[in-house]
């Protein structure tokens, strides 16, 4: 079965007395977004054919699933949680609990001339 996703690290981490300091990324990335997302709402259902999403929970969890051509499964992420959905992988969430995430994309979903890269999946 092809790769749906792949677990990330932080490019660099550091805590003190002071509190707790994670640098997710330092290049890749040309797009960022905060998801806050209440209990028991879905998200998703969609792919991209070009951008990879990455993904940074930062409070609550996330229950996704993932699935393309080859195959499907089920994963469950958690605070501190960073991951990366590859494309044509369609993705759907649910939110158990409340929670906040970081969404990050290698390549704008939306370009400059209004095309967008972003698809239903079935």
């Amino acid at each position: 079965m092809a790769q749906l996703y792949k677990r990330l690290s932080v490019d660099f981490e550091h805590e003190d007395d002071r509190g707790k300091l994670a640098q997710l990324v330092h290049k890749g990335f040309s797009q960022v977004n905060v998801l806050e997302t209440r209990a028991g709402v879905s998200r998703g259902g969609h792919y991209h054919k070009v951008s990879r999403e990455a993904f940074f929970v930062i409070s609550g969890s996330v229950k996704v699933h993932l699935k393309n051509e080859s195959g499907e499964q089920v994963e469950i992420f958690h605070k501190g949680d960073f991951f990366m959905v590859f494309p044509f992988t369609v993705h759907s969430m649910y939110f158990p609990e409340d929670c906040v995430m970081i969404a990050l994309y290698d390549i704008p979903v939306k370009d400059g001339d209004g095309g967008q890269d972003i698809f239903c999946g079935d």
